[in-house]
């Protein structure tokens, strides 16, 4: 998985767990996309600082998930709900279209998003 894509992904579960500064610097960092010296510029700190913060928060987060395997647990659920999903599809290329197949698919697609 890619590295950004992987800490936005980590944010998401433990970012709340962060310090607000770490919040900000992440924030600033992945989502506004600002460079190091950009972010040291707006909040008052060296561009070392800032590195270091990403570079702790990284670590902080990376922990988090060894411990407590969110993550992980989110992505083996949604390869559980494709799985489920292509059966139903399966089911319903056998049956014929069917409204409690319907139903059911729909159920699947709101868990998947809720989790």
């Amino acid at each position: 998985m890619e590295k950004t894509l992987r800490m936005s992904l980590l944010f998401d579960f433990y970012g709340p767990l962060l310090t607000e500064r770490q919040q900000n610097v992440f924030d600033l960092y992945f989502n506004d996309d600002l460079s190091l010296g950009e972010i040291a510029e707006e909040l008052l700190v060296s561009r070392q600082a800032v590195y270091d913060t990403l570079r702790r928060v990284g670590l902080v987060l990376e922990d988090f998930e060894q411990k407590l395997g969110l993550l992980q647990k989110h992505q083996e659920r949604q390869l559980i709900y494709e799985e489920i999903l292509s059966l139903v599809q399966l089911v319903r290329s056998q049956c014929g279209d069917s409204p409690p197949l319907t139903a059911i698919e729909e159920q699947i697609q709101k868990a998947r998003g809720a989790s």
